[in-house]
């Protein structure tokens, strides 16, 4: 029986609607169909990322989906305060639930609840199976025993004041605050001239969020700034991973052959937790795949994410000293000093692609936190001497 679809994507996050929509345009002639079960895509998110993180075709064919843009954004710490020039956007999950509905029509099936799948069928809990030459798991990560992790945590509250705010652009880091839970700062992205999202953030070696401290702490930041809160229209959280060092071959050994997408494929900036390029880069190398059957998918998904993987030992070295070097309520430390390089490298950075001579910068000097610790956290790149030792 010749199957119902080419490719069915499993869980309508990210990654699995930024391929659908992908997909949708670049390859109009295959059969796809996107399964979410609840009853909107994209949860409850808001999702940022750097101009500089995309090239310019990538930027095009996402632009539809962006909700805000802005020419420049800030960061504070308490000895300096810098507005960088480069183009910062965001995606809330409203529009992307939006336009993926718009454009996937029948391709789209929400509320479908999903029983089991395999790498070429879908057991749906209605007992309905669907068949595809390839099928994609996108529903998120599950705890994996090959990775050692630090967390990036948050709450946000997206809220409306009493009266203009002021802000022209995002403020991405506000360190200025008092430090707690590891390295705490504030994000805030201006929305309209009196709506803000307020995201109380943490950089934490556990995964555990107290709900009712990040509120009261969002609303003691608003009071500083002089925001008086009228309306608070939503609220989101999230737990990032921020990978320390892992065991890359038995991570992928444990997929036994199930192409995945997004967290579960390990495809996100390893020191920021931001998953948007990864996943558009993603989609990018789908559209461009002739054999879409489900062995060469899962190989051929595999290698791009092991690429991505091999590249990023330097963050992933940077995460170590970040995590395991110092005091937790010193980790702003590290952080302040970043933001005092160069424009261009902090873009870099940023985009995952940092030049020799930008890692050299990022490296040299005087470091932040004491030398040894500093250098035994740059050796700690054993899995399992990093989980003894933590």
């Amino acid at each position: 029986m010749p199957p119902d679809y080419d490719l069915i994507l499993v869980g309508g996050g990210l990654a699995n609607g930024l391929i659908a929509w992908r997909l949708a345009d670049a390859r109009p002639e295959l059969r796809v169909l996107l399964l979410e079960q609840g009853e909107s895509l994209g949860g409850n998110h808001t999702w940022s990322f750097h101009e500089g993180d995309l090239d310019g075709t990538q930027r095009q064919w996402l632009a539809p989906l962006v909700a805000h843009r802005w020419d420049a954004y800030e960061v504070i710490f308490p000895a300096r305060r810098r507005r960088l020039h480069s183009g910062y956007a965001s995606i809330t999950s409203q529009r992307f639930d939006e336009c993926l509905r718009a454009r996937l029509g029948a391709s789209l099936q929400l509320s479908a609840k999903v029983a089991s799948l395999t790498p070429s069928d879908v057991q749906l809990s209605s007992g309905e199976t669907l068949r595809a030459h390839a099928v994609i798991d996108g529903r998120g990560p599950a705890d994996s025993p090959h990775l050692a992790l630090g967390y990036q945590k948050f709450l946000g509250q997206e809220v409306r004041l009493s009266e203009p705010h002021g802000l022209d652009a995002p403020i991405v880091m506000d360190a200025s605050v008092a430090q707690h839970d590891g390295y705490r700062f504030v994000y805030v992205l201006p929305f309209g001239a009196d709506r803000l999202l307020i995201e109380d953030t943490r950089y934490a070696d556990g995964d555990d969020l107290d709900d009712a401290a990040l509120r009261g702490q969002i609303a003691d930041y608003a009071a500083s700034r002089g925001w008086r809160i009228a309306e608070r229209l939503r609220e989101e959280r999230g737990v990032l991973p921020i990978v320390l060092c892992g065991d890359i071959d038995a991570f992928w050994l444990s997929a036994s052959g199930q192409p995945r997408s997004g967290l579960a494929a390990g495809l996100f900036h390893p020191t920021t937790g931001y998953s948007l390029a990864y996943a558009v880069r993603l989609a990018d190398h789908i559209a461009r795949l002739q054999n879409l059957e489900a062995s060469a998918l899962s190989t051929s998904i595999e290698a791009f994410a092991r690429q991505q993987w091999r590249r990023q030992g330097f963050f992933r070295l940077l995460n170590r000293m970040l995590f395991l070097a110092g005091e937790p309520a010193n980790r702003w430390k590290v952080m302040q000093r970043f933001y005092g390089l160069s424009e261009g490298l902090i873009q870099r950075f940023y985009a995952g692609h940092p030049r020799l001579a930008d890692k050299l910068r990022i490296l040299s000097g005087k470091p932040p936190v004491p030398l040894g610790e500093a250098l035994h956290a740059a050796r700690a790149d054993d899995l399992h001497r990093h989980r003894k030792h933590s």
